[in-house]
């Protein structure tokens, strides 16, 4: 009787190879460990001979050789199993030849639609990663791994290609997926390393631009495709591809700035930082729906920082993020610039120019939470990996995100790496920490019953409070100079004090106290301000427990606040000098600043991420005069060693007169290190002028009147001081001398002595 074909085919599998047919199975099924140790070249006897025997899993070929890369010579491959597993056996003994390496042998393939193709094979090559970097990725110390995980262009023996690695120790199988391979999980499947459970596998041929991701097959058997959790780049939203790309073919030209950083960013430094949204400063006038590019913004950003006398910018969050409506907070690729403004290499490239323009750059960094996204890093190899695995620990109440498992050597590793990226490729200045108050409290948001405490029952989060303490030790020892900023609301202690004395080890602290207070106190009717006197005075018994920002942020402008110029009180003039004289006092209070673009002159709209600012609002003069005089603080701080050298210690502030809540007037003395350097400062927070208003000061000597908000030049009133004020030797305010000065309505007024 006659075999069926079937029979057939599987006396000529076992008679041809001596592969098992169990271990042929997983790799059909995209869940093979070690697709290597049935793939690519390996040594056997054939009928007692030494041989080699080079295999390859091709499902979708008709034909298929193995080519000698030197010779040229095409060994013809025999299909052992009708799924698509080939292979070919070659005598060492007649050729001496003893292995074969990948630059030695290709592998042609005709298809089942006769195209022909030539290719290395990816099983020929041995992997990037050593046990050091696997030991250092378990141990949670491996701060470059960012040179190691994700995809990275690599040439072995000749051969180029890309290097993938990816962290899913409870996979099934991982396979790379993307453009060159028509998205089928078969044909690129990953080697485990065990038990760390990072998977890698070198495919050569592949170059820079090559769209790519992981499929990943999961425990319960779903199989997902997977953004790369290093990612260097990925496609425009709403696509969302990763892409091959070389971080280091940009070429700097910021030597001097990176040179002269650590002084430039340093605690007696003028630090006024420009926070901005890249979508949404300007757009092309001829095309509002367009966001303008990194390059295209550049130099535009560069002169407009310049003009208004800025040291610093900060970026709202540049990693990739699906859903644009979260302004970046919700990120998926935490090592990719996003695609919606260009290449990585242009976002370098604005970076660049800020540097050479004398400006730093800070980005928001988000290590709080990220977004539920199934192809980011949710659930990634089936398990929460990332994340918790118990809501109440894991997800965010608020946000509908999930919450980082600080306390897993691989998270917090990928988080303090990825800081340590963006310092390193990106020559990023400082990293504004998001949400910090969130990561600190286990019941943050929460109700009872809806959290975990810790191990000694309190609410305190340990690991998250040891990742920030490691991040910033990290961050600080191997870039020194660079500032890390917690946006931390609550009264923790220590936030900006250093590890070694019980802080956190941040360098800033955003002062959300004295913005609320302040905030607040603006929002009342002048005639009511002096029963609110003491949301000014407070912020000075903390204002040196932390080394403290002044932020007026993005979060001020949004979700129904209305802008900055608009929660101000009162008619039109009076809106624009409470601001002038809001920033007046700002610009002068201990702490270094923090402006949201559009506040500097004067937005009428709330902030949305749509549109450009209304930069068309500058043709008339209150608002050029508003913008004119944040240039003029801006340019006064910078020069003003009073108003900057000393912003952290009780020596740089002291109150002349600070009980007047009758009159809504606050005066105080701004301090250089030379105590012969000092300013003094004077606010009327009414809209009532007050002639030859009494302060005692230091000194009998000319002081000259170097700033007035209520100046014509910047739309105010123009009551002043003729130029200055000549002091008698009068005693008032426990002094040795004393002025009369003229205060004008709604205002800030800063004398100079002049000896």
């Amino acid at each position: 009787m006659k075999a069926s074909p079937a029979r057939e085919e599987k006396a000529q599998v076992i008679m041809r190879t001596q592969v098992p047919l169990e271990a042929i199975s997983p790799l059909i099924g995209c869940h093979h460990e070690n697709p290597f140790a049935l793939l690519g070249p390996h040594q056997v006897e054939d009928n007692g001979r030494k041989a080699l025997a080079v295999r390859a899993f091709l499902p979708e070929a008709k034909q298929a050789w193995v080519v000698d890369a030197a010779h040229g010579e095409a060994r013809p491959m025999r299909r052992i199993h009708p799924a698509g597993l080939y292979e070919a056996i070659h005598s060492t003994e007649d050729s001496g030849l003893s292995q074969l390496d990948g630059a030695s042998y290709a592998i042609q393939v005709i298809d089942k639609n006769g195209e022909r193709t030539t290719m290395h094979d990816p099983y020929a090559f041995e992997p990037l990663l050593g046990d050091i970097d696997l030991h250092l990725l378990g141990e949670g110390k491996h701060w470059s791994s960012y040179e190691r995980l994700g995809a990275h262009l690599r040439t072995i023996d000749g051969v180029t290609g890309v290097n993938f690695a990816v962290w899913a120790p409870n996979a099934q199988g991982v396979s790379v997926v993307g453009d060159f391979n028509g998205w089928n999980a078969k044909l690129n499947q990953m080697r485990k390393h065990i038990p760390s459970g990072v998977w890698e596998l070198f495919v050569p041929g592949l170059t820079d631009g090559t769209l790519y991701k992981f499929s990943v097959k999961q425990q319960s058997g779903r199989v997902v495709e997977k953004c790369d959790p290093y990612a260097f780049a990925a496609e425009v939203p709403p696509k969302t591809a990763n892409v091959v790309t070389n971080l280091d073919s940009y070429e700097w030209s910021d030597s001097e700035w990176m040179g002269g950083r650590e002084k430039l960013n340093g605690f007696d430094a003028p630090i006024s930082i420009y926070e901005l949204h890249l979508g949404s400063w300007r757009r092309d006038p001829a095309d509002p729906d367009r966001w303008l590019s990194y390059r295209e913004i550049a130099p535009q950003l560069v002169e407009y920082c310049q003009q208004m006398g800025f040291t610093h910018v900060e970026l709202m969050p540049v990693s990739e993020h699906p859903f644009t409506g979260s302004w970046g907070y919700q990120t998926v690729g935490y090592f990719a610039a996003t695609s919606r403004y260009g290449s990585p290499q242009d976002l370098m490239f604005l970076i660049d120019a800020l540097h050479q323009g004398g400006i730093g750059v800070v980005i928001d960094w988000v290590p709080a939470h990220f977004p539920k996204d199934d192809h980011g890093l949710r659930m990634f190899d089936g398990s929460a990996l990332y994340e918790h695995s118990d809501p109440r620990q894991g997800e965010h109440p608020d946000w509908g995100t999930m919450i980082f498992n600080y306390g897993r050597n691989e998270v917090s590793n990928f988080l303090i790496s990825n800081a340590l990226f963006w310092l390193d490729k990106y020559h990023i200045d400082g990293l504004r920490v998001d949400a910090v108050a969130s990561m600190l409290y286990l019941d943050y948001s929460r109700e009872d019953g809806e959290w975990i405490p810790n191990r000694f029952g309190g609410r305190e989060n340990l690991e998250a409070i040891d990742f920030l303490k490691r991040f910033n030790e990290e961050t600080h020892l191997q870039y020194p100079g660079v500032l890390t900023i917690a946006e931390e609301s609550t009264a923790w202690t220590g936030v900006s004090r250093p590890t070694y004395v019980g802080g956190l080890g941040f360098s800033l602290k955003w002062n959300m106290g004295w913005m609320n207070d302040t905030l607040r106190y603006f929002h009342h009717e002048s005639i009511h301000r002096k029963y609110h006197h003491d949301e000014l005075t407070f912020s000075l018994i903390y204002a040196f427990t932390e080394n403290f920002c002044l932020p007026f942020s993005h979060d001020e402008v949004v979700h129904g606040k209305g802008s900055m110029l608009d929660q101000m009180p009162g008619d039109m003039w009076q809106k624009f000098a409470n601001l002038r004289l809001l920033y007046g006092y700002m610009w002068t209070h201990p702490g270094k600043k923090l402006l949201f673009m559009g506040g500097e002159f004067g937005q009428w709209h709330e902030w949305n991420y749509n549109e450009s600012l209304q930069w068309h609002l500058l043709q008339w003069e209150s608002h050029e005069g508003l913008q004119k005089y944040v240039s003029h603080l801006n340019h006064l701080y910078r020069n003003e060693p009073a108003l900057h050298e000393v912003d952290f210690e009780n020596g740089g502030f002291e109150w002349v007169d600070c009980h007047n809540h009758e009159d809504s007037v606050l005066a105080y003395l701004r301090k250089a290190k030379d105590p012969k350097d000092y300013l003094l400062v004077c606010s009327n927070f009414t809209p009532v002028p007050r002639q030859g208003y009494k302060l005692g000061v230091p000194e009998a000597v000319w002081f000259e009147e170097i700033s007035n908000s209520d100046s014509t030049y910047f739309g105010g009133s123009d009551v002043g001081n003729d130029g200055g004020i000549q002091a008698v030797p009068m005693e008032s305010h426990g002094r040795p001398a004393s002025l009369e000065i003229s205060l004008p309505p709604l205002s800030t007024v800063v004398l100079k002595p002049r000896r």
